[in-house]
């Protein structure tokens, strides 16, 4: 069994109330309007279930890996609280919002090869997680078109990376197939 002190496991719980705070008015897009921040529980979640993530700071990049792209977090926010490397990781993981959406859609597969470890851990683990809302509960909005697009897209992201973590890519191979063969049913 793997023990993790509690000095350890300190900045995960505090990245809990940080994220919790900072995502607290957000919702996610599905039909549901799911609270934002059950999404960064969930990518944390699975890196510790399937993946046998036991790196705390990759752990607590994973519940903050959209806050400074989806909020009003600055850099200097995630290197005081948590520390350079977890600012890294999030850091890696984060689009410019300032770039057309296509612009940063391309952009991530361009530089998932080049991702340090624990960022692909984190991309993968979102990927999964974001492969089945988009297969169970999408935005009420988005046309079969769209649903596929995504999934197709997000495989291009993590085909660029794999090899980094074989239960993970299992998963997210796995949900990809469910996704399509469940789009595809109507």
């Amino acid at each position: 069994m793997n023990l993790i002190s509690i000095e350890d496991f300190s900045p995960f719980i505090s990245a809990l109330k940080f994220g919790a705070h900072k995502h607290r008015y957000q919702k996610r897009k599905d039909a549901e309007q799911t609270p934002y921040f059950n999404h960064p529980i969930e990518v944390a979640e699975l890196l510790w279930r399937v993946g046998n993530v036991r790196d705390i700071s990759v752990l607590t990049a994973a519940l903050l890996h959209d806050v400074i792209e989806d909020t009003e977090t600055t850099h200097e926010d995630i290197e005081t609280n948590f520390g350079a490397r977890v600012l890294s990781l999030v850091l890696e993981v984060s689009d410019d919002k300032s770039l057309p959406k296509e612009t940063r859609k391309e952009l991530q597969v361009k530089h998932a090869s080049g991702l340090s470890p624990g960022a692909r851990l984190i991309k993968i683990a979102d990927k999964i997680c974001n492969v089945r809302d988009v297969t169970h509960s999408p935005p009420p909005e988005w046309s079969f078109r769209r649903r596929m697009e995504y999934l197709d897209w997000a495989e291009r992201v993590v085909k660029a990376m794999n090899g980094c973590n074989e239960n993970l890519e299992e998963e997210f191979y796995r949900m990809l197939r469910e996704g399509r063969q469940r789009i595809n049913a109507g």
